[in-house]
């Protein structure tokens, strides 16, 4: 998987969207975690709104799609009203078929190295509370816990209480 290639997602790219959101919910749920994403939740409408006010990126290998991440610039309904100093993660995610292990990670630098990119200093994130696994994911790669939301709305689903996680980058990490 080192040879990954990135770019921002497309409007072709709606459909490949919504079945690897679709595979990893159905993967999490094969490995008893019921709480976080369920299959059919979002569609390519989701994608598209998200696409029209922060981009999504798309992890390439051979041609196929192995992975995608949301990047946003601001996320109130998490976070409330900050100082633009952050890109704020969302919906990680890799297709299990191709993914090597580490592939995750790989994503989540390459977030990383986007938001040092554009001049802002911390990449934040929020994991389901309840999720202990993906909370340990997120403090292996470096984040740190710096709060709670209890009861976020989440789309297609009723509210979901969070962990606020959180990771200093500096531009120097573009590379």
């Amino acid at each position: 998987m080192n040879d990954l290639r990135f770019r921002t997602a497309a409007a072709a790219d709606l459909t490949a969207l919504v079945r690897l959101r679709d595979d990893a919910a159905r993967w999490m749920r094969t490995r008893g975690i019921t709480g976080q994403w369920q299959p059919g939740e979002l569609d390519e409408d989701h994608f598209a709104r998200v696409m029209a006010q922060g981009e999504i990126w798309l992890a390439e290998a051979g041609g196929n799609i192995a992975g995608a991440w949301e990047l946003w610039w601001e996320d109130e309904a998490a976070w409330g009203l900050q100082p633009p100093v952050a890109g704020y993660v969302h919906r990680l995610m890799v297709d299990r078929t191709l993914a090597e292990p580490g592939t995750g990670r790989l994503l989540l630098r390459a977030a990383e190295r986007r938001v040092a990119a554009v001049g802002r200093t911390c990449v934040r994130l929020d994991c389901l509370a309840g999720n202990e696994p993906l909370n340990a994911y997120y403090r292996q790669a470096g984040y740190r816990t710096v709060g709670h939301k209890e009861g976020k709305p989440q789309p297609g689903g009723a509210p979901k209480s969070f962990t606020l996680m959180e990771k200093e980058v500096r531009q120097a990490e573009q590379g």
